[in-house]
């Protein structure tokens, strides 16, 4: 009994000391288990993380601490380092609009209604980003617009802006713009005069000026007209004098008498008419009468 009283106290003894040990190592796999849970999700959010997508039409730089990449990512799914950071750039084209207020040759101020297409150049976004970032309309774009519709309008008189003036300054400014844009990669495709505002004064004068040259040129054209017809008439009355002296010289008095003395037959064999024949002279053509009826 004594024995098994000693058996006993040392199972007890053994088994509250592998307790013991349990309890301490308890929170050490608690531990462990939650460090490899969080390790897991970061895993997860990294792969995801590493997913990059470029919408159509775009190009994207690609940036890490502030080291810009070489190359560009075109549009569809990329797979990037999860610090990695992407700049997206439009490649369709773009419409800026830009109202001026603008002094002519004359120190007139006009309003100009400008606007212009453009889109860049897929090769060189890398070099516009690093030169103008992603915010090249205003930093670039609209103060180069302003600056040429200044420049080209001070060439120009008022009166040229209101006519033939407008196609000069749009093929000039498209020109200028063509030239200062393709050296930033920008692609200048179009530009649009779209209005030209004069003060009311001047818009009336020059519409009453252009009206008296309109009223000028037509008279210039009528007298023109009307000295071309007379040519022509002095040249129909020659014409007609001429041929008049040729058949004055080619008929003889004989041939006059032959057809008179033919023409005198043909009434006298008509039954419709009673011929009455005068003569008057030895060399002279008789005098017909016509009455109708018998007699």
């Amino acid at each position: 009994v004594f024995s098994r009283r000693l058996i006993m106290m040392g199972l007890d003894k053994s088994l509250s000391s592998e307790e013991g040990y349990a309890r301490q190592r308890q929170p050490h796999h608690q531990g462990y288990s939650t460090v490899a849970g969080i390790l897991t999700v970061m895993a997860v959010v990294g792969v995801f993380a590493s997913f990059r997508v470029v919408p159509p039409a775009n190009v994207a730089v690609v940036t890490a601490f502030g080291a810009v990449s070489r190359g560009t990512l075109e549009s569809g799914l990329h797979v990037l380092r999860p610090w990695a950071r992407t700049v997206n750039f439009k490649l369709k084209t773009q419409l800026v609009d830009s109202e001026n207020v603008v002094p002519t040759q004359e120190g007139l101020n006009v309003e100009l209604d400008v606007a212009i297409l453009f889109r860049l150049d897929p090769d060189r976004v890398r070099e516009l980003f690093l030169s103008l970032g992603t915010d090249y309309v205003e930093v670039l774009v609209r103060p180069e617009l302003a600056s040429a519709v200044r420049g080209l309008t001070s060439e120009q008189s008022a009166k040229a802006l209101y006519t033939s003036g407008r196609r000069v300054i749009q093929t000039n400014l498209f020109d200028e713009l063509k030239a200062k844009f393709s050296t930033r990669g920008i692609i200048l495709e179009d530009v649009l005069l779209k209005a030209i505002k004069l003060p009311k004064l001047l818009t009336d004068a020059i519409e009453s000026k252009m009206k008296s040259e309109q009223e000028a040129q037509q008279m210039e054209f009528v007298l023109s007209k009307e000295e071309q017809e007379a040519q022509r008439k002095q040249i129909e009355a020659k014409g007609i004098a001429t041929f008049q002296q040729i058949v004055s010289e080619g008929i003889s008095e004989q041939l006059l008498q032959w057809k008179g003395i033919e023409a005198t037959e043909r009434l006298a064999q008509s039954n419709n008419a009673k011929l009455v024949v005068v003569g008057n002279g030895d060399n002279s053509l008789p005098v017909l009468l016509s009455a109708a009826g018998g007699a």
